[in-house]
């Protein structure tokens, strides 16, 4: 699972959101690490939605425009659970790694 698709799925986690407020979730959530553009967004939601990790929640008019938000499935949990399990695994693994690592904390001098 790429960056942008595990920051998301990670925005929607809590409560449904539209477009915007996924972007500004998912850099808030990524300390500015990833930084949505438009057509890079709605691909994603796209792509999401048709393997069914995401759906639309509802829609509504603002100012004449429609905007539509998305909430995370409950196989879009499951996968995001998933992948936040994989993430941990692999940190330990380096850790555990780095802490080897001679002339630091832990490992040989």
């Amino acid at each position: 699972m790429q960056a942008p698709t595990f920051f998301i799925l990670t925005a929607l986690a809590a409560q449904p959101l539209h477009g915007y407020g996924i972007v500004q979730s998912v850099t808030r959530l990524s300390d500015g690490e990833v930084n949505l553009r438009p057509g890079t967004l709605y691909g994603a939601l796209d792509r999401l939605d048709q393997q069914g990790l995401i759906a639309v929640d509802r829609e509504e008019s603002v100012d004449g425009r429609l905007r539509r938000y998305y909430r995370l499935s409950d196989s879009g949990a499951a996968a995001l659970a998933e992948q936040a399990e994989r993430l941990r695994r692999h940190a330990a693994a380096a850790g555990k790694q780095l802490s080897l690592r001679p002339g630091t904390a832990g490992g040989a001098a």
